[in-house]
C-alpha cells in the first residue's frame, strides 16, 4: 500500500512537471522553427533560429530594447531594496503611537489596482514635464519612479525584520554604531537572504512590466522588451518564429538571475535569518 502511494505521488509530480515545462519547453522549439511552423503546432526542433534571430535583428531594435529594460530593472531593483528595507526595518524597531496606523494605511494601498491610478500619474508626470523635463513624459525616469518600492515590500522585510535578534542591534549601538551604521554594517549582511527574496521579486516584475511603459514611454528608442514583443505580434502578418526568439532572448536573463539566487530566493521566502 505504501508503494502504491508512493508511485501516485511520483506520478502526479511527475505529470504537474511536465505541465509546467510544457509551455517553456514549446516556447524554445517554437524559436527554432519558422512562422508556419509555429502556427501548425509543430513539437520537434527545427534549424531556423539563426535565421529568426537575424530577421529579429533587422526589424527591431533588439539591443536598446534589453538595454532599456536592464536599465530600468537595476535602478528600481537598488532603489526599492534600499528604501523598501529602510521602511520595514523603521516600522518594526521603532516604536511609536502612529507607526501601526500609517502601517496599516501602507496596507490599504494594496488593495488599490494599479490600473485605477495610471491616469492621476500620467497627468501628474505630464504636469512635471514642463519644470522637470528629465522626469516627464517619455522618459525611463518615469518609468521608474512609480515602481521603485510597494507595500508589499514594506510589509515583507517588516515581516522578516521581526525574526532579527534585537540583541545584536544592541550590541551595535554599545560599539559606538550611529542608527545608519547599525543598519548598514549589522541589518543588511544579516538579512542577506530577505534581500535576495526581494531583489528577484522587484526585477522580475520590473524586467516584465508592460502596461505602465506601454503608457508612458512613446519614442521607439524608449521602448522596452514587453513592448518590443508587443510591436512584433501586432502587425498584419507577424513572424512567430521570430516572436519567439525574442521571447526567449527576453527570458533568459530573469530566468538566469533566478536560477544563480534560487537558495537564497527559498531562505529568504521561509524567512529563515543567517
Amino acid at each position: 500500500m505504501n508503494n502504491f502511494k508512493r508511485v501516485f505521488s511520483y506520478l502526479v509530480l511527475v505529470l504537474a512537471s511536465i505541465i509546467s515545462v510544457f509551455p517553456f519547453i514549446w516556447m524554445i522549439v517554437s524559436s527554432t522553427n519558422k512562422s508556419v511552423e509555429v502556427t501548425k503546432g509543430r513539437l520537434l526542433p527545427g534549424s531556423n533560429f539563426i535565421e529568426n534571430f537575424q530577421n529579429l535583428l533587422e526589424t527591431a531594435n533588439l539591443g536598446t530594447a534589453l538595454w532599456n529594460s536592464a536599465k530600468i530593472s537595476i535602478i528600481t531593483t537598488v532603489l526599492a531594496m534600499l528604501i523598501a528595507s529602510l521602511a520595514g526595518y523603521g516600522f518594526e524597531i521603532y516604536k511609536s503611537k502612529a507607526k501601526d496606523i500609517v502601517f496599516n494605511i501602507l496596507l490599504l494601498s494594496m488593495m488599490i489596482p494599479f490600473a485605477a491610478l495610471m491616469v492621476p500619474l500620467f497627468r501628474m508626470f505630464g504636469t512635471v514635464a514642463q519644470t522637470f523635463p528629465l522626469i516627464g513624459i517619455d522618459t525611463l525616469t518615469a518609468v521608474i519612479l512609480p515602481t521603485v518600492t510597494t507595500a508589499f515590500l514594506i510589509f515583507f522585510f517588516r515581516q522578516s525584520t521581526k525574526m532579527f535578534s534585537k540583541d545584536i542591534l544592541e550590541a551595535g549601538r554599545i560599539d559606538g554604531l550611529t542608527e545608519l551604521g547599525v543598519f548598514f554594517r549589522v541589518y543588511v549582511p544579516t538579512m542577506k537572504t530577505t534581500y535576495a527574496a526581494a531583489a528577484i521579486i522587484t526585477f522580475m516584475a520590473s524586467w516584465n512590466n508592460y502596461l505602465w511603459p506601454l503608457v508612458v514611454l512613446q519614442s521607439p528608442e524608449k521602448q522596452t522588451i514587453p513592448l518590443l514583443i508587443s510591436n512584433l505580434g501586432s502587425s498584419y502578418a507577424p513572424d512567430y518564429g521570430m516572436i519567439m526568439t525574442a521571447i526567449v532572448i527576453a527570458t533568459l536573463p530573469a530566468a538566469l538571475i533566478f536560477f544563480i539566487m534560487q537558495k537564497h530566493f527559498v531562505a529568504g521566502m521561509m524567512g529563515s535569518v543567517k
